[in-house]
């Protein structure tokens, strides 16, 4: 049953002329635009109406898409930050590393240097730590009875005479400074020619060189070395530089202090001199280096 509106309310034409009418001109306009082109002009006049909200419709999309862009960029920029940070840590690492190993290198060469001076065979090693008892002044270094080393022996540096050994043990052996209050070595004065015995216990670390007449030939300046007469160092090593001489004539002997050339503050590898075995065969500095680098490196 066809429903129809009352008369009243009827306006215009029926719903299937409105129908036609449209398919009508619709088809006009497609072929009108087909062969003749005839609604460029309109679409390009829509086409620049509806720019502004076509653009205004992409906002909300390009504000997201910026929003997530930002964030992803920021936290690329963070990884890529930790892995920098990571890469650099790991390069102050090797740097400290490296110059590490260099400043041990020319030690090690400066020690060389020194065992080739020598006219008696020596064994290398290395200070392990300072002894316990904080009132002595010893050290202990990593190597013993099993590589020749026995009491007495003389421990020198690059620069000079460091101490004794007083202890042995199979695979460390502890060393007495020459500023330990219980050590004295014989010394003779390089410029005057003047022998006398440098004691430890001086304050600051120094060394005493008492008993020596207040007209003694000493100045400060002087360097003293070994004099060999006791046997036990070899002559001509340095041990100490004088630094200070008192002298009063109500005194029956000057004050004269000296300060070591060597030490242990200033390296870690030491030599100790077998002053009783013969002098080896010198071997090139690269392979004792290389010696003494593999044994470290040994489990």
């Amino acid at each position: 049953m066809e429903y129809s509106p009352p008369p009243f309310f009827k306006q215009g034409p029926s719903a299937r002329a409105r129908l036609l009418f449209f398919a009508v001109l619709a088809i006009t306009l497609l072929v009108a635009d087909a062969r003749f082109n005839a609604l460029v002009t309109v679409r390009r006049a829509i086409g620049t109406l509806l720019y502004p909200l076509e653009r205004l419709a992409l906002v909300p999309g390009q504000a997201y898409d910026s929003v997530a862009a930002f964030f992803a960029s920021q936290h690329a920029l963070q990884a890529q930050n930790d892995r920098l940070a990571a890469a650099n840590t790991g390069l102050a690492g090797t740097s400290l590393i490296t110059q590490q190993v260099l400043l041990e290198n020319a030690e090690l060469r400066r020690l060389i240097g020194m065992r080739d001076r020598q006219t008696v065979a020596s064994v290398a090693a290395e200070l392990l730590h300072d002894a316990r008892d904080p009132s002595s002044h010893k050290i202990i270094v990593d190597r013993g009875s099993s590589d020749g080393i026995s009491a007495g022996s003389p421990v020198i540096d690059d620069a000079g005479v460091i101490g004794q050994v007083t202890r042995v043990f199979p695979y460390i052996t502890e060393v007495t400074l020459l500023t330990d209050k219980n050590q004295a070595i014989p010394v003779q004065n390089l410029r005057s020619g003047a022998r006398g015995v440098a004691y430890g216990g001086a304050s600051g670390g120094l060394l005493e060189l008492r008993f020596m007449a207040t007209n003694a030939d000493v100045k400060s300046g002087d360097e003293l070395v070994t004099s060999g007469i006791d046997g036990v160092y070899p002559a001509g090593l340095p041990v100490a530089r004088v630094v200070g001489v008192e002298k009063n004539s109500a005194d029956a002997f000057a004050r004269i202090t000296c300060v070591p050339i060597g030490g242990t503050d200033r390296n870690r590898h030491v030599l100790v001199l077998l002053v009783d075995k013969p002098m080896p065969p010198a071997s090139p500095p690269e392979a004792v280096y290389e010696q003494h680098r593999n044994r470290k490196l040994a489990p």
